[in-house]
């Protein structure tokens, strides 16, 4: 099925080719004149009155003609019937009737012309008139034309670049200047792309209030559709890869008037590194104090197109820190962060250029970083047999890094005791057990500023 059929199968109603679709309701007193039904659609694309221009539509399920019927008195005749014509402009004697009975003021009356009745490449005209309860009917509509349209383009096009050569390395930081050509196909009316290979399905219309279309352009999404310039033609777009480097592939396809696809082609490059370099302003920053950063735009990325901002991370902490910072005219920009991850931080940074381009990330990082504390006991020795049952101890506590405030403690998965630190960071709590065995003394230090640090485990043996 084609993506045009997709996204319009779901609207169609079923009708009876050349009968109507239901008895009338009983008349009522009619007290106003049918006037020909207005908001004309087919397949849910705007009605066209040139026959030479037609609405090119899928018929592959059948294509939907509607419109509105119209009474001078709608409030006495509540109920009305679309009724429509249909013919092939190549042969207008061979018309055909389909109605929609008991239509509700203001809503759109639909019947569909069956798909087994349609001939591709064939163009139709049709027109709507107003029938009211007593059977009184108005003038026909001016006529509209369809071209039914149900085989896709014969080629896939073809996809070609000037600046990012097919299959090579390039430098980053200009936006991928693409031609697209239909390659022959004459029917091509422009053509669907994206990064990914499953490319998104045309949406051409919604449906609104009393069930009236609004048609929808899909190439106004710039980002997926191009028209051609003529139909059978090319066009150029330009697009930013989905990341700032490696390997890229754009996929394309043909789409008809119809929006019919064609077979899939696909254009494949390599784009290097575009990140920024960070650069803590100490070699080792200090854990959780500001850190002043300076971040280096790529030269190629500056060369091609000035470094607006950067959105900058730091993740390893007790939650990610995003914030995003203005570049100078330079490209380069500075940013103040805390690093107070458990085990260490890491920085990424993401530049983003007047002309769009969006680098990939570049990254620093601390390294492993040890915030546990350092546990030590004058008689019970780690990982050792020592003391005994009453044998009364002291375990000292003391950091690895600044700030510390606080000791929390436990022996093996007991209740947590929580004691202060004193003017050095440590902390000193005295324990006698009870009886003789492994014990493990969990300990983790908490920040002036509640960040919670990583736990030590200090095994031992009483005898």
């Amino acid at each position: 099925m084609s993506p045009g059929a997709r996204t319009r199968a779901a609207l169609l109603s079923v009708a009876a080719f050349g009968l109507a679709l239901a008895a009338a309701s009983p008349a009522l007193a009619a007290t106003g004149t049918p006037t020909a039904p207005t908001e004309l659609f087919n397949g849910d694309k705007n009605c066209s009155t040139d026959v030479n221009a037609p609405t090119y539509l899928w018929g592959g399920e059948g294509i939907s003609v509607e419109g509105i019927p119209q009474d001078t008195d709608a409030a006495g005749n509540p109920s009305l019937t679309a009724q429509f014509q249909v013919w092939p402009v190549a042969d207008p004697t061979q018309i055909s009737t389909l109605s929609r009975t008991q239509v509700r003021t203001g809503f759109e009356g639909q019947a569909v012309v069956p798909s087994q009745s349609l001939t591709d490449g064939q163009t139709y005209a049709w027109q709507a008139q107003t029938v009211d309860g007593g059977g009184a009917a108005s003038a026909w509509s001016a006529p509209c034309y369809f071209a039914v349209d149900n085989t896709a383009p014969s080629k896939a096009p073809t996809v070609t670049s000037p600046n990012y050569p097919q299959g090579q390395w390039d430098q980053g930081g200009t936006p991928v200047q693409f031609t697209l050509d239909a390659n022959g196909a004459a029917d091509v009316g422009g053509f669907v792309y994206g990064w990914n290979n499953t490319l998104p399905v045309p949406v051409t219309a919604t449906i609104g209030d009393y069930g009236i279309p609004t048609p929808v352009d899909p190439y106004a999404d710039s980002a997926h559709f191009a028209r051609a310039t003529t139909v059978g033609g090319s066009t150029t777009v330009s697009l930013i890869p989905p990341t700032g480097s490696g390997p890229m592939t754009l996929y394309v396809e043909s789409l008809d008037r119809a929006f019919n696809e064609s077979a899939q082609s696909s254009y494949s490059f390599y784009v290097s590194s575009t990140g920024p370099t960070i650069t803590p302003a100490v070699t080792s920053p200090v854990f959780d104090t500001p850190t002043r950063f300076t971040i280096t735009p790529n030269a190629g990325v500056q060369a091609a197109s000035r470094v607006l901002s950067y959105a900058v991370e730091v993740t390893g902490g007790p939650s990610p820190q995003t914030v995003t910072v203005q570049a100078k005219a330079d490209g380069t920009a500075v940013v103040t962060l805390r690093l107070n991850g458990l085990y260490g931080n890491s920085v990424t940074a993401t530049g983003t250029s007047e002309n769009g381009w969006v680098s990939d990330a570049g990254w620093w990082s601390t390294g492993a970083v040890d915030t546990t504390p350092t546990v030590s006991s004058n008689v019970y020795v780690e990982n050792g047999s020592s003391g005994g049952v009453g044998v009364r101890s002291r375990f000292t506590f003391a950091p690895k890094v600044k700030g510390v405030a606080s000791y929390t403690y436990s022996f093996n998965s007991g209740p947590e005791t929580t004691v202060k630190a004193g003017g050095k960071g440590t902390a000193t709590v005295r324990w006698t057990p009870t009886e003789n065995g492994y014990y493990d003394l969990e300990v983790y230090a908490t920040t002036k500023d509640g960040v919670v640090l990583a736990p030590y485990d200090y095994y031992f043996y009483v005898n």
